[in-house]
């Protein structure tokens, strides 16, 4: 009999909650932006030099938007998914 019950309240409890799973979508679409923005700017022919790989968007902005992904990644894990539950108790 105790066994069943444990494993009833096993099965009801997640150990992220719905917001948690929110951020980490968010901060994984930051990511993958980030290296999608980051692809190109190569040359076809290895001895021509194609400036293009040192662009704005390619130094700056899509590193910036990785480690930003990321920040939201260990926020979102971070993230304590009971907080509302408790306060409201």
């Amino acid at each position: 009999m105790g066994e069943k019950k444990r494993k009833e309240q096993s099965k009801a409890e997640f150990i992220f909650g719905k917001k948690n799973y929110k951020f980490m979508l968010i901060g994984l679409a930051f990511i993958v932006i980030g290296f999608i923005l980051m692809s190109g700017g190569g040359s076809d022919d290895p001895n021509v030099f194609d400036p293009s790989i040192f662009s704005w968007r390619r130094i700056r902005l899509a590193p910036t938007l990785v480690l930003i992904g990321f920040g939201i990644q260990v926020y979102a894990i971070l993230l304590n998914p009971n907080k509302e539950k408790k306060s409201k108790k």
